[in-house]
Order: structure tokens, then C-alpha cells, then sequence
């Protein structure tokens, strides 16, 4: 029998629908897969900001976990904000009990504002259950700043720190480049045993820019799942990306930065069709 390429995000929830699992289960569905989703917390925000978190409980996100898992052959896994070091270690247990083929980790850590989300503690546990356990983390460099403790501001600090976090114990690193307002944005990808790729992109001058980072994990896994190599499926995802941007610039959703045009449907859809 036929099934849908599926993949499961495990995020929070955006009442603004603009990131997080609103913006996962958009992109997994425009690139033309199945998407399940186990919610870490609710949180209630629009365009103009967060106004109040509730975070789900361990146990709960765990049921979450168990009911997708046990019933639903998962091709590939998304991860997203992940601020407690319970939720780190239910996340932990429930990748090593299932044992999914590919997850990518969107290391959520600080606002767009430049506020930090994420405790010291939990970022160690990252380190330590996480960061091992998945395919690939995919940083900006305001959180790669976090992970390396140094600062990362230029293409060569960023290939630099990428190396520096594959050497610490991460299967393979995308760090996003898209902070810094240049012509051309740069994004390095290393991987164990291999030399690092630097992707370039030109920059796209839009406002609305929220969920880029969830969207791009998630379409990285999509593509995954879907049966592209990891390096195919970032240059499809980054591809995906650049054409969502540019066709949501000139749109309005509300009165703050909305998000991309999730509905973009990109040349990569047409080679895998």
C-alpha cells in the first residue's frame, strides 16, 4: 500500500501562526508531505509579539510522543524550542525508544528581540542528550554564539564555529548566516569527515522574515524524508526559502513582521514529482 512521506515536529505552538508547529505543518504540507506534530508549550503571540507562554507538561508531551510514534511510521523528525531540561530529556528517551531515521534541531535560544529563552543548565543538557542524538542542528548566529561561547560574526568564524561544535559531539551543523544584513548571506554546513560547504544566498530585503528558522528545519526534514541526501535536502530547503521570502515581502498579516509565503512552491517540487 502507499503512504505519504510523513514527519513529525516537535515544537510550540504559534497562535499567530507564523513559526513554530503552525509554521512546521505548512511547510511539511507545501513540499508535499504528511505532517503529525507533539506540542511543547502554547504560547499566545501575533505579529507584534509574545504576550504569555504555557509550557506543556514533560509527562504530557511524552503521551504526545508515544500516541504518534506507536501508530505512525515517522520518515523524519523536526525539533524546536526545547527551554527546560525535562522536556530535553523526554525528547532524549523518546528518539532513543523509537529510533527515527533523520532528526534535524532548531536550537530556539534567543528572540528575535535579543532576549535569551534558554537557562544555562538546559543548554549543557543539550549538549550532552540532544545534541548526539540528532542528524543535525541547524544554529543562527546569535544561538551559535551561545553553543561556542565566542563570538560569531563572520564567514570565517562561522566556519570556525561550526567545526568547533562538530568536534564537540554534533553529527553534522548548519549555521544560519541570515542575521547579517549583507548582499550576499552565507550559511556553513559541516559534517563529520568531510570538508565544510559554505552556501551563499542573496539577501532578500523583507520584513517578513518570523518562523524563518522553523520553516527551513522543517523543510530541510521534509525533503529528507521525502528521499533526499542531507546536503540535497538543506540547498532544496534554502531554495524553498529564498522563494517564500520573496513572495510574501510585500504582504500584510497583521501590524508586526509577518511571516514568509508558506504556500511557495519551489522549482526542487517539480524535480521530485
Amino acid at each position: 500500500m502507499n503512504r505519504y512521506p510523513t514527519v513529525l515536529t516537535i515544537a510550540g505552538s504559534d497562535s499567530g501562526g507564523g513559526a513554530g508547529i503552525q509554521a512546521d505543518l505548512k511547510t511539511i504540507a507545501a513540499l508535499g508531505a504528511y505532517g503529525t506534530s507533539a506540542i511543547t508549550a502554547l504560547t499566545a503571540q501575533n505579529t507584534q509579539g509574545v504576550r504569555a507562554i504555557h509550557p506543556v507538561p514533560p509527562a504530557f508531551l511524552k503521551e504526545q510522543l508515544e500516541a504518534v510514534f506507536e501508530d505512525i511510521t515517522i520518515d523524519a523528525v523536526k525539533i524546536g524550542m526545547v527551554n527546560t531540561v525535562e522536556v530535553a530529556l523526554v525528547i532524549a528517551q523518546m528518539l532513543d525508544r523509537f529510533k527515527p531515521g533523520f532528526v534535524v534541531f532548531d536550537p530556539v535560544m534567543v528572540s528575535t528581540s535579543g532576549s535569551r529563552l534558554i537557562r544555562e543548565e538546559t543548554v549543557d543538557v543539550l549538549w550532552k542528550e540532544l545534541f548526539p542524538r540528532v542528524d543535525l542542528i541547524t544554529p543562527n548566529l546569535d544561538e551559535g554564539e551561545i553553543l561556542i561561547g565566542g563570538q560569531v560574526r563572520t564567514a570565517a568564524t562561522m566556519k570556525g564555529a561550526a567545526t568547533q561544535m562538530v568536534e564537540k559531539g554534533c553529527k553534522a551543523v548548519l549555521l544560519k548566516g541570515g542575521h547579517l544584513v549583507a548582499p550576499t548571506i552565507y550559511d556553513v554546513l559541516v559534517q563529520k569527515a568531510q570538508d565544510p560547504l559554505i552556501l551563499e544566498s542573496d539577501y532578500i530585503d523583507s520584513r517578513n522574515v518570523h518562523g524563518t528558522g522553523c520553516t527551513l528545519s522543517s523543510a530541510i526534514a521534509t525533503y529528507v524524508a521525502r528521499g533526499n541526501s542531507l546536503t540535497e535536502s538543506i540547498i532544496f530547503a534554502k531554495e524553498y526559502i529564498a522563494g517564500a521570502i520573496r513572495e510574501g515581502k510585500d504582504v500584510v498579516t497583521g501590524h508586526g513582521p509577518g511571516p514568509l509565503n508558506h504556500t511557495f512552491s519551489p522549482i526542487s517540487m517539480q524535480i521530485l514529482s
